[in-house]
């Protein structure tokens, strides 16, 4: 199979993987936010650091190491596996040891126990982390596709029968933690894959260098991405955390369903023409066009539907989180760019660059949020778009170079599609208020404005004769 059609094929393996688990997760998710409270999934976002540190330092960036690696053999997997399955336990027992403190911390007595067994999940990924770094690496995502929707739906039964039941927070814990054991117990099965007794100082030497420098970006990452939700539940109430990150997953749910679609397949795709700049600059400013022709209309036009959205879905009680939805909707615009120049990085083996720009951007974060803090949640949630702006021009700098693709040209590229989101969303918000005035339904009004939108945006595309929209049409009319 050629180049092209395994990513093709992987393309779509991974899109039916992406958008059936994120379908099902949002209704999922839509029930359980009409059975709980605001505050109780508040709870379970307060873990979200230490979940997303855990997960870092288990990581520490070796299973990307063994997908850029050429031709890794089975000592390479099995000492990557024994290292993280024993970090893993590692890892746990200081979460185990800690939870009084963060219990303290909150101010929220409960979070003890909750944290106790949440973080049973370190455990239960690691068994299951090589596994998913081999298939990723062979591109095999239809395999993947066929593990991850019965753990899902399984995990989804757990959960919504005990939120049913009355068990409020708990219902969230046991879900989360089915599906990642129900994820292992499948890939030992249905994998041919098994780790040898050996573990190779060398071989572990070599993908550590590579990939601690990741880790600690990782880090950062995760320290700073979730420096709102700390800053929210330590000042305010655990309801206000609750609305920040139901506001910040329904963002999301666009973003991480085109972008990480095309974040994972194109990685190993990336390590795959890595030494062929002009092909990898070609490479990647298509797709940085596709996905962002794609993520800026859907995330204004639901910017702009913000309150008959959150009020169908998730009923009256969660209106708090739409202001908040709204400019995390802006903010989250650029969040595909700044995933795949940090890929050219990675796959360049400039791991060392990558934890350079991430020491720098989580500085600049740090000092917008002391700047912003005074001014409340709002100032914190504006910073995050400043935020955003500033990180595209950081992490375009080092990719921009190796591929001779400079943040000027970069913007430039991408700036036609943002001006005409931004018409489409603000086209969107008039013709709302006006349908307000007449008090049609909330599903009529998304049915309405969503189309007009969505109508708007590709008029304009292909008026203004948009090189994204001409590729689409072409694509459309060979296949």
């Amino acid at each position: 199979m050629s180049l092209k059609q395994k990513a093709l094929s992987g393309m779509f393996w991974t899109l039916i993987q992406q958008f059936s688990t994120q379908g099902i997760g949002f209704v999922v998710s839509i029930v359980l936010a009409r059975l709980l409270l605001p505050e109780q999934f508040g709870l379970i976002a307060m873990l979200g650091i230490f979940v997303g540190l855990g997960t870092n330092l288990l990581e520490s960036g070796l299973g990307q190491s063994l997908i850029r690696t050429t031709n890794p053999d089975l000592e390479d997997y099995s000492t990557v596996f024994y290292f993280n399955l024993v970090g893993s336990f590692i890892v746990y027992f200081i979460i185990f040891f800690c939870a009084p403190y963060i219990a303290i911390f909150y101010s929220q007595p409960q979070l003890e126990s909750i944290t106790r067994w949440y973080c049973l999940i370190f455990i239960t990924n690691a068994l299951s982390s090589i596994h998913y770094t081999r298939l990723t690496k062979q591109m095999l995502f239809k395999k993947e596709l066929t593990i991850t929707i019965p753990s899902l739906i399984l995990s989804s039964i757990v959960g919504i029968t005990m939120a049913y039941s009355g068990y409020g927070v708990w219902s969230l814990v046991a879900s989360g933690l089915t599906q990642s054991l129900a994820v292992a117990v499948q890939m030992w099965i249905r994998s041919d894959w098994r780790p040898v007794l050996s573990f190779n100082k060398e071989k572990f030497k070599y993908h550590f260098d590579y990939g601690y420098k990741l880790t600690l970006s990782g880090i950062l990452d995760t320290l700073f991405t979730n420096a709102y939700v700390i800053i929210i539940g330590k000042y305010f109430a655990p309801a206000q955390v609750g609305f920040y990150n139901r506001a910040d997953t329904l963002k999301q749910l666009p973003v991480s369903n085109i972008s990480n679609v095309l974040n994972k397949v194109t990685f190993p795709l990336f390590a795959q023409v890595k030494d062929d700049d002009v092909r990898l600059k070609d490479i990647y400013r298509k797709i940085m066009q596709m996905v962002l022709f794609f993520v800026a209309p859907i995330l204004l036009i639901m910017a702009a539907l913000g309150e008959p959205l959150f009020r169908f879905l998730f009923t009256e009680k969660w209106l708090p989180a739409v202001p908040y939805f709204q400019i995390l909707c802006w903010a989250g615009i650029l969040y595909p760019i700044h995933a795949y120049n940090l890929n050219i990085l990675k796959v360049k083996g400039r791991s060392d660059l990558f934890l350079k720009l991430e020491i720098i951007k989580r500085t600049m974060v740090g000092l917008i949020i002391a700047m912003s803090l005074p001014y409340g949640i709002y100032g914190l949630l504006y910073g995050g778009i400043i935020t955003s702006v500033l990180a595209f021009f950081i992490n375009t700098y080092y990719s921009g170079k190796f591929l001779n693709y400079s943040s000027w040209h970069q913007m430039v590229d991408v700036l036609p599609t943002l001006i005409l989101a931004t018409i489409s969303g603000a086209s969107v918000c008039l013709m709302d208020q006006y349908f307000q005035q007449y008090l049609i339904s909330d599903f009529l009004r998304l049915v309405l404005g969503t189309a007009i939108g969505t109508i708007i945006f590709l008029l304009l595309s292909k008026l203004f004769k948009l090189n994204t929209m001409n590729e689409l049409i072409n694509i459309i009319k060979k296949q």
